[in-house]
């Protein structure tokens, strides 16, 4: 039986493929549990069209995620921290202080897409990753100075 996948499915494909399996696993499994259609003309319409949608949606979240990045490649943000003797941080700066100096510039970053290997425990001038889109990385420059 053909069936159009509604969602990816691990070993099995991605969202819209069409794919053959057998009829016990679709009619027990996978239409059942809504991660695949059977294959008529009226369901391939419809998932040409929302396929349609999602690329128009995809190219606007880019187009977006480009502006950003404009955005902050002229950006130096400036994070205040208290430090010991031996110019050490007392705590660490991690990706959702980033966020919070971000916002407070006025632009709204999740600290989930802000690519920190590990925090940043001494003074310095860093380059931080941000993953705006998979195919939009960016870069912000971040000073850590004294308190």
């Amino acid at each position: 039986m053909e069936v159009i996948l509604k969602q990816d499915v691990v070993k099995l494909g991605k969202l819209g493929d069409l794919v053959k399996v057998k009829d016990g696993f679709a009619h027990n499994f996978l239409i059942p549990k809504g991660l695949a259609v059977p294959v008529t003309s009226s369901n391939l319409k419809r998932f040409e069209q929302e396929k349609q949608h999602k690329v128009v949606a995809q190219e606007k979240l880019k187009k977006e995620a480009l502006q950003l990045k404009d955005k902050l490649a002229g950006l130096s943000l400036t994070i205040a921290a208290l430090v010991q003797e031996d110019e050490k941080l007392y705590g660490s700066i991690a990706s959702h202080d980033i966020a919070q100096a971000l916002k407070e510039e006025g632009l709204e970053i999740d600290k989930n897409i802000i690519l920190l290997g590990e925090p940043i425990k001494a003074l310095g001038i860093y380059e931080v990753d941000v993953k705006l889109h998979p195919e939009v990385p960016a870069k912000v420059k971040v000073w850590i100075v004294k308190k």
